[in-house]
């Protein structure tokens, strides 16, 4: 049995509501985010529906910071990351668990012009910016 395992998750789509940043109690900078990723389906009639995915992910470090400094709902953003699960027990002993996306780099794939009142820096000429601080911030695994 092989001990070579792969835990990568690429997603491109928009920010469904604002970042929100915190700080964890050792300083480190923490921002969650939603995302909504489409995707198309056949229907009965044979004709493509597009559906939202949605997915819970989180920033780390100084990605964390510049993340929600220049991002806002409607954001589009690739990410490149890892999933984590989670496991926990409700005040009424129910267990409940989750599967979220820890992202090691973000691109921002807005123009500067289409993040309306926001300015950004480090960005080349196509408008997008990579952010890869998480990774460091958060350990690279």
């Amino acid at each position: 049995m092989s001990s070579f395992t792969i835990n990568r998750v690429v997603l491109v789509g928009r920010l469904t509501r604002d970042p929100d940043l915190r700080a964890l109690p050792n300083g480190i900078s923490v921002c969650a985010l939603r995302i909504a990723c489409n995707s198309s389906r056949k229907d009965n009639d044979g004709e493509f529906q597009e559906r939202p995915n949605y997915f819970d992910v989180t920033v780390y470090g100084s990605s964390a910071d510049s993340v929600s400094n220049y991002l806002g709902k409607g954001s589009r953003v690739a990410i490149d990351g890892r999933l984590q699960w989670r496991e926990w027990e409700t005040a009424e002993k129910d267990r409940r668990q989750a599967v979220s996306v820890v992202a090691d780099t973000i691109q921002f794939l807005d123009s500067p012009g289409e993040r309306e009142g926001i300015h950004s820096t480090g960005q080349d000429a196509s408008g997008e910016a990579e952010l890869t601080g998480a990774r460091a911030a958060n350990g690279a695994r």
